[in-house]
């Protein structure tokens, strides 16, 4: 099973740290607030990704199974 970063925009405070700690996934908008790259996370990044939902202030950030094992599973 493949995972991917997902972020609730409305428990977000637009802090920028998960862009600090995996920019190979996450960048910032103009106002600060993340722009997830939807594609999953590879075995290289899986700590990394890990390391950023953890350290998330307000606990906006996750690690959801990636859309393309969602749409088989069902």
């Amino acid at each position: 099973m493949s995972r991917a970063l997902r972020v609730n925009p409305i428990m977000c405070d637009g802090s920028g740290l998960c862009a600090e700690l995996i920019p190979e996934r996450v960048r910032l908008d103009e106002w600060g607030y993340p722009i997830i790259d939807p594609r999953p996370i590879t075995p290289e990044l899986e700590d990394h990704a890990e390391r950023a939902v953890a350290a998330c202030p307000t606990m906006a950030l996750l690690l959801a199974r990636a859309a393309k094992d969602r749409a088989t599973s069902t």
